[in-house]
């Protein structure tokens, strides 16, 4: 136990009300990434250098896009969180399914969502789905970011019991001092993958090779989050909690060797082109 823990800040849920409408923090860190996200991506779309002179869509292609991406999220994120993580609350209480505003979004139901979203929006546009999906997860970082913002703000899926100095007391996490995984998984699925992402389609070019972004991605998301995975509190009732592998480290293998195996057919697919 540190001798100084940091309390956890006395935050309103309630960024903003009017009227009978309140607004949340938590939405509003959603709708933040997404803003980010829909502005980011009609820059890649926009910017012909990044496509070899050759983008597979204008940037107004972003603005039908961000809807089906936001679908995708939020559905596939609330029902992957109600199937992989507590079915049985929310089979016993189905009522707070809907409930969004109390926090729980999964990240791997929410991208089943919007791999989903994204192969139905390619199809109804006859648009290259992989080109879709490299610049949906070009973008993915900046909601990943403001998502686990969102968890902090929430005090929910706080770290392990640790005597670091920046340790911090969360108000549904008992007396003991905590790591604030939240922020890590900020830095590390937000902050440090957007940066790689960025290497890749802005120095390295690699957009007009569809699926490779994407293969980043999935590899570097994986990698992000199961190191988080070693700070962040586990739940020891899951049935995938067993010794040092965890739900969300279980969830994440699969997504590394889908990661290579992505990359590795962009990469075979541009080299008999």
């Amino acid at each position: 136990m540190p001798l100084f823990a940091i309390p956890f800040p006395v935050l309103d849920p309630v960024a903003l009300e009017i009227g009978p409408v309140a607004v949340r923090w938590y939405g509003l860190a959603y709708m933040t990434g997404l803003l980010g996200g829909w502005l980011y991506a009609r820059a890649i779309f926009a910017n012909q250098k990044l496509w070899d002179g050759k983008p597979v869509a204008g940037a107004a292609i972003a603005d039908d896009l961000i809807l089906w991406i936001t679908l995708g999220v939020v559905l596939g994120g609330r029902l992957g969180y109600v199937i992989f993580y507590d079915p049985r609350f929310f089979f016993a209480h189905p009522d707070q399914i809907p409930a969004l505003w109390n926090g729980g979004m999964s990240f791997h139901g929410g991208l089943v969502g919007v791999c989903l979203a994204v192969w139905l929006f390619a199809r109804s546009r006859k648009l290259p789905m992989l080109s879709i999906a490299d610049v949906a997860c070009a973008v993915a970082p900046i909601g990943l970011f403001f998502g686990r913002l969102a968890n902090f703000v929430n005090g929910e899926l706080f770290g392990r019991v640790t005597d670091v100095p920046w340790a911090m007391i969360f108000p549904d996490g008992g007396p003991q001092a905590r790591h604030p995984s939240q922020l890590y998984e900020a830095a590390l699925e937000g902050l440090a993958l957007f940066l790689v992402l960025r290497y890749f389609t802005h120095v390295k070019k690699v957009l007009p090779m569809p699926g490779y972004v994407s293969g980043v991605f999935f590899a570097g998301y994986a990698l992000a989050r199961s190191s988080a995975e070693f700070f962040r509190l586990p739940d020891h009732e899951h049935f995938l909690s067993i010794g040092w592998l965890t739900p969300g480290i279980a969830y994440s293998i699969p997504m590394i060797a889908i990661g290579i195996l992505v990359i590795w057919r962009a990469r075979r697919r541009t080299a008999a082109a």
